[in-house]
């Protein structure tokens, strides 16, 4: 079933859902507050961008040119109807395989790329949903990795940005498609469920052509102990109507 949601806190902004197959979550949050803008940052492509919830908060930080990229149709008609609801005329979109995006766009095109892709690797063996919305957003049927970097190192600006939020546990796998994509990891910041548990999530910057340096940044925890989210996430969310 559609809904119309409040995009978190973010004034004005709706975002348009399906409860029964594809919802966004706290990691395209997370990313969308991960990436860094300067003025130089003026044109940004999100991939597997679903129904554009890191474009959409990205729009509220800077007014720049955004595109959003989704496979499928039905999740892209979720998200031309979220343009359409807030009356948003610099986010356009493309429903198209990555791999296509020579299509569209040449060479050294985007400031930044960011990605929310599929978690888990997939075989034959995988236990994946009959929900072939949510198997596709969470395994790596039709895009993985290293396609998403190398596509990445073609449509970026030398020493252009490329952010990407995935689980702990495939960090190298990443760390590995990034150099193999002369896009040199950059950033790397941690992400918990609660104070003495294991990492979850991490979101990690790569330049293109970028010289050898790693900076970590502070680790960020989600949750108190009584499973409320921490003022530094509540922050994250937006301001408050």
């Amino acid at each position: 079933m559609e809904v119309v949601n409040n995009l978190l806190n973010y004034k004005g902004l709706k975002i348009v859902q399906d409860t029964d197959s594809f919802k966004f979550s706290l990691d395209s949050v997370l990313l969308a507050n991960f990436v860094k803008l300067n003025k130089e940052s003026n044109k940004v492509i999100d991939l597997c961008t679903g129904n554009i919830p890191i474009p959409l908060i990205l729009s509220k930080k800077k007014n720049m040119e955004i595109y959003g990229v989704e496979i499928q149709e039905s999740i892209f008609n979720l998200a031309k109807k979220t343009i359409k609801i807030n009356n948003i005329d610099n986010i356009k979109l493309i429903n198209d395989d990555i791999k296509n995006l020579g299509k569209y766009f040449e060479t050294d095109t985007f400031d930044i790329v960011t990605c929310n892709p599929p978690f888990f690797k997939y075989s034959e063996s995988s236990n994946v949903s009959k929900n072939s919305s949510k198997s596709l957003a969470r395994h790596e049927i039709e895009t993985d990795l290293f396609q998403i970097c190398r596509v990445s190192r073609k449509i970026l600006k030398n020493n252009g940005y490329l952010y990407i939020v995935q689980r702990t546990e495939r960090l190298i796998d990443v760390l590995e498609c990034m150099r193999k994509s002369n896009i040199e990891p950059k950033i790397l910041q941690f992400v918990y469920p609660k104070v003495n548990k294991d990492s979850n999530i991490v979101l990690i910057a790569g330049s293109k052509n970028g010289k050898s340096e790693l900076r970590l940044l502070k680790s960020l925890i989600v949750h108190n102990k009584n499973g409320e989210y921490k003022k530094e996430i509540i922050k994250i969310f937006g301001e408050r109507s």
